[in-house]
Parts: C-alpha cells; structure tokens; sequence
C-alpha cells in the first residue's frame, strides 16, 4: 500500500512566492508521485514523464538565474522543495538534485556566450542531465580518474575515451557534465566537458541491479571515441578538479535534503500506524517504548533539517559552506538511516513486508550514506576544516 499524503510540514520561508511553491510541490507530489511511486519501484520503470511535467512547473530549474530560464530561488527554498519530493518518491527527488548538480558546472563556470547557448534548454524542462564523475576504478579518490579527452589539434575537437561508473540517469539523460583528463596526472590534470547525450560513439551498459532506488537508472557510460567541440569546454583546462569541488558542495546539500525527506516519509508513516494499531486494548503509540522511539525520530529529522538549511542560508549569503554541506549530508543520511529503520520496527512485522513502503524507505536511504561522498569521506573533510582551516 502506499502512505496517505501526511500533514504538511510546517516551514519557515522567506517569502509569499516560496510558500507557493512549496504549495504547488505538495500537490504535485500527492497527485503525480506518491501514488504511483511504490508500483512503478517494483517494476523498475523510470518516470521520464514525471520530470517533465516538473520541468513545466519550473521545478527543474529553481536555483538558478532567471535570465537564463531559472527560478532564482534561495538555496533554502529550492532544498526544501527537494524534500518535498524525496517525501513522496526519492527516486524523483533525488533525480532533481542530480540534474541540478550537472548545470551547475555551467551555470558557475561557462563564458556568457556559453551559458546563452545551452543553460535556457537545459533549465527549461524538456531536457534532463546527467553528472560524470565517479569511474570503476575512482570513486572516492576522484583525481584518479582515468577518461581521458585529447585534442588532435592545437584548439581543435576533443576526442573521449573511458568509461564513467555508477551515473545516475546513465544513458537516459540529453546532456552530460564530464569530468575528463586532459593533462597530466591528479587533480590539475582534469577538465569539464559538456557532452550531449546522443553524441556519436557514447553507449551506456545495462543499470545496475541495486537494493533500492530501481525507478532510477544507475548505470555505465562508455565513451569510444566521442568526438566533443571544442566550445563545450567548460572553464579552463585544469579547471574540471575545481569545478567538480564546488559542485559537490551544493549537490551534498541536495542530498541532505532528500534524506530529511525520506525520513519524514518513514515517520509520518510510522506515527499513522502507531496511533491506528491497536495491542493489549490500546493503540500502541501510547506504550513509552514506542512513543520515545518516534521522539527520537521526530528530533533528528528536525535536527537534520535545521542543520541543511543552515548550511544553505550561508551559501545564500556568499560565505563558505563546504564544511556545513559535509556536515550536513553526513548528519542528515545517518538519520534518515536510523529513523527508516526504526520505522519498520514500529511497523513490526508489517514493516518487513511490501505492503507498507517502511521497508522501500530503509532501503532506499542506505545509498544516500554513499552517493556524493561517502560518509568517511564527508568525516575526512570536516576533520581537514578543523585541522587545517
């Protein structure tokens, strides 16, 4: 069965027009995604239609400027538009947050004549985006990687070659942000290539059979030979390492959000059944060992999302925010780890069954413990800003 759409949260926003769109949000998640997500996560389908009809309701390009077909929302409403649909189907949620994270490359980097040229149709709602960065061999040591591009002449076309690893929308997206070797070893080796997605000599393998998320294609991309223009360089050469860096900051603060939003799933869900599921005469939400335990549940997901908007409030203002993403991604998807798993106990047997979502959402949230950096990763780079400043 799926959940009954839940009381909305109640939100501090910063403005009429943010409280209209997390409105529209809301309805669109009870109308178009909660009630299909459960079936369509069993068959494994991916909902291309349901972007779309985002993308017309400008839901795909909330963060960026308006000259360019963006929303130019704050951080702070964009994310909390992220959670409302993570609530109600991560699968969505988080496919928003990625497609957000591969304009981010351009919106940030590109010249203006790069940005008039392609930012208005890939905000716009028809086109969905896809990140390259992870490879077989390189994922949390990413200035490993291997794919390479070569020019066969001093400012001509580039050339690809290699396979990038664990793409979410691999072979489903119209445009790639890749992040290709064109130097020497390491980080200052890399650069930013803005690829099409039907460009020649590109193919995806079949996705990944994963634990969860299964309306989400997960899969390999190989580039054989792809010929790349030159003018879809982003940045400069050397400039890829930077420009992924900043990228993941903000794409980390996309995944704390959908995890408080899966949280908030789980335990709206495991209040109804708590108060409706009736032992030893009572409803067994009012046995202190249940009630403490949704407590606990309800205090982290209001933990976690103070602590995302908090981070998001400080990029709003211009200041530094890579710590806070760290922390709040690392805070947020331990949480919506525990709070689902606890979910399904409260659920008890019920919750180890697919008739309630309570075990979708437990294992859903353990990839958001990985995506994006790993937990250990997001400790190493909170433990560097102590140590190191």
């Amino acid at each position: 069965m799926n959940a009954a759409p839940p009381k909305p949260v109640e939100r501090r926003l910063p403005s009429d027009e943010a409280r209209e769109l997390l409105a529209l949000t809301r309805d669109l998640v009870d109308r178009e995604l909660r009630p299909r997500a459960a079936e369509d996560e069993a068959a494994g389908r991916f909902p291309r239609e349901v972007f779309r009809t985002l993308g017309d309701a400008g839901l795909l390009s909330l963060p960026y400027a308006q000259e360019h077909g963006g929303g130019e929302q704050p951080y702070e409403v964009y994310l909390q538009v992220l959670e409302e649909l993570a609530a109600g189907w991560l699968a969505v949620g988080l496919g928003v947050s990625v497609h957000t994270l591969s304009c981010h490359a351009l919106a940030g980097f590109g010249t203006e004549e790069q940005r008039k040229r392609w930012l208005p149709g890939m905000l716009g709602g028809a086109q969905l985006g896809a990140y390259c960065l992870s490879e077989p061999q390189s994922g949390s040591d990413a200035a490993a990687l291997r794919t390479r591009a070569d020019r066969s002449a001093e400012g001509g076309d580039y050339l690809v070659r290699g396979t990038k690893a664990w793409i979410t929308h691999g072979g489903r997206a119209d445009f790639y942000s890749a992040l290709v070797r064109t130097g020497e070893d390491g980080p200052r080796g890399i650069s930013c290539l803005l690829i099409p997605g039907d460009a020649p000599n590109l193919s995806a393998a079949p996705p990944e059979h994963k634990m969860g998320m299964n309306s989400s294609p997960t899969a390999q991309l190989h580039f054989d030979g792809v010929p790349v223009a030159a003018d879809r360089l982003i940045g400069e050469e050397g400039q890829g390492f930077q420009i992924a860096l900043a990228a993941l900051d903000s794409g980390r603060l996309g995944i704390a959000a959908c995890a408080i939003g899966v949280a908030q799933a789980a335990l709206d869900l495991a209040v109804e059944y708590a108060g409706n599921r009736k032992q030893f005469g009572r409803p067994i939400a009012d046995f202190q060992g249940l009630s403490f335990m949704l407590a606990d549940m309800a205090t982290q997901i209001e933990a976690g999302r103070a602590l995302y908007l908090a981070a998001a409030r400080r990029r709003d203002e211009g200041l530094a925010f890579s710590k806070e993403a760290a922390m709040a991604k690392l805070f947020c998807t331990d949480a919506a780890m525990r709070v689902t798993t606890d979910a399904v106990q409260v659920l008890g047997g019920y919750g180890y069954t697919q008739d309630f979502p309570a075990e979708r959402y437990m294992r859903e949230a353990k990839v958001l413990q990985i995506v994006e950096g790993t937990n250990q990763i997001q400790r190493l780079v909170i433990g560097r800003h102590l140590t190191r400043g």
